[in-house]
């Protein structure tokens, strides 16, 4: 059971200011892949130059994940939560009024940098106030505006140009800024003055986390021998961190690894790494099918995509509620059955089937995801005192990235070799299959969880 007192409920202004931030990084990460073309001709770069727009993202943004327990630990969650806030609506404002591609590029990575630790430390007060779950409102907007926001950022820069992308962050920053130092003043933790920074730490794993999510991404796109140096790299040096986070020392470790050793909670992170390995990996395959062998545009492509991301908010809130009720373990296990059955479903799909008939086969995923996540996440944080809480969700964010990404790309690989030496429909046919059976190994790992 967790003994902590639960803390006054968020107003909508707080709530907006906890969600906002969370949803704009996410959000900002998807809509400048659309935009890249016209940022190329608008500021007179090449495309692989003008790419560092994204990977410069990307690398900043797994380099900044490793600094996030800290900060909630020196200055309060909701406090460390404010600046990093203010920050990215900064760094938002200076993509916005960029002159050139260099100078574009090192604002995002700025921009990807600060926006590393909004994730974690929002989802710690949203997930931590004293029950662990998240208000169903927080949920919904939480997990349904990254699928919607894509979309309307396409039309955005339609409209606007590119740089209104990054223009509509400053305001909707700013307003929830308003909210979060609201939340911050009325139930913020003054934070640990006296907490050091685990320098060493820092600096080994922060390159870590970069260089393996970057070489694992490039990997989907150029091959695992092309990028060897950049992810082997990066698995080394996040393996010589673990072997000095468990060493024994007066400073606490950058990212605290002493929570993995309770089971329970290494087996919710290890099972949240497996979801996000189907989730993403299916978000990768499905618009590789629909564009190669459909002929889809982008437009419906997001469109078919889009009801997955808003049935996980309703999956969530679903979740929230059931979980009061039943036992983890059976929630989680019966979620990942359903995710490796909808998964499985794949299967149906062929060079014919109707965009809407694809967009419905995705919706179970969805609900089978948002049901599974919000357990894992309640069982991860239960019992934990106010200082762990920014380690366990810096840990659950780590791991959903890098599952996410080393999933794509052995996926990508998977798919590639069953695509020459059979047909794209076989591929996708046979990485439903292989996605399915991760799944359905979930579920049944899932029933060795134990809640006290």
């Amino acid at each position: 059971m967790d003994d902590r007192p639960e803390t006054p409920p968020l107003s909508p202004l707080m709530l907006l200011g906890l969600v906002a931030g969370p949803v704009l990084s996410m959000v900002d990460s998807a809509v400048v892949n659309v935009a890249v073309p016209e940022i190329a001709r608008d500021l007179g770069g090449d495309l692989p130059t003008v790419q560092w727009t994204i990977s410069g993202y990307l690398l900043a943004m797994a380099a900044g994940l490793a600094a996030s327990a800290y900060l909630g630990r020196r200055f309060g969650l909701l406090r460390a939560y404010s600046w990093v806030l203010a920050a990215f609506t900064l760094a938002s404002a200076l993509c916005a009024l960029a002159p050139g591609v260099q100078a574009l590029i090192a604002a995002r990575a700025l921009q990807g940098l600060v926006a590393a630790p909004m994730v974690p430390l929002a989802v710690g007060m949203l997930l931590g106030r004293g029950t662990g779950k998240m208000p169903v409102t927080g949920g919904l907007i939480f997990f349904t505006a990254p699928a919607i926001g894509p979309a309307l950022g396409g039309l955005l820069i339609s409209a606007y140009g590119w740089r209104s992308a990054f223009l509509v962050n400053v305001p909707l920053g700013l307003v929830a800024l308003v909210g979060a130092v609201r939340a911050a003043r009325s139930a913020g933790a003054p934070g640990d003055r006296g907490a050091r920074l685990d320098v060493p730490g820092l600096m080994v794993l922060a390159p870590g986390l970069a260089l393996t999510a970057y070489g694992t991404s490039e990997a989907a796109q150029q091959g695992w021998p092309s990028t060897a140096a950049w992810w082997a790299t990066g698995v080394a040096l996040l393996a010589v961190y673990v072997v000095w986070a468990r060493r024994e020392r007066p400073v606490r470790p950058v990212v605290d690894l002493g929570l993995l050793a309770d089971s329970r909670r290494a087996l919710a992170v290890a099972l949240a790494g497996a979801a996000s390995v189907v989730l993403f990996a299916v978000l990768f395959l499905v618009p590789v099918f629909l564009r190669g062998v459909q002929n889809a545009s982008t437009t419906l492509t997001g469109l078919v995509l889009l009801p997955q991301g808003l049935v996980m908010g309703l999956g969530v809130a679903l979740g929230n509620r059931t979980a009061e009720r039943f036992p983890i373990r059976g929630i989680v296990a019966s979620g990942m059955t359903v995710l490796a059955a909808s998964t499985g479903l794949l299967l149906l799909l062929d060079a014919t089937t109707p965009s809407w008939v694809t967009a419905l086969l995705l919706c179970g995923r969805g609900l089978a995801l948002g049901f599974t996540v919000q357990p894992l996440t309640i069982m991860l944080l239960s019992g934990l005192p106010d200082d762990r809480v920014a380690d366990a969700n810096t840990l659950y964010s780590i791991s959903q990235r890098l599952a996410g990404s080393v999933g794509i790309a052995l996926l990508a690989t998977f798919y590639s070799s069953h695509a020459i030496t059979g047909s794209p429909v076989d591929a996708l046919h046979a990485s439903g299959l292989l996605l399915s059976a991760v799944a359905g190994v979930g579920a049944l790992a899932a029933l060795a969880l134990r809640h006290t």
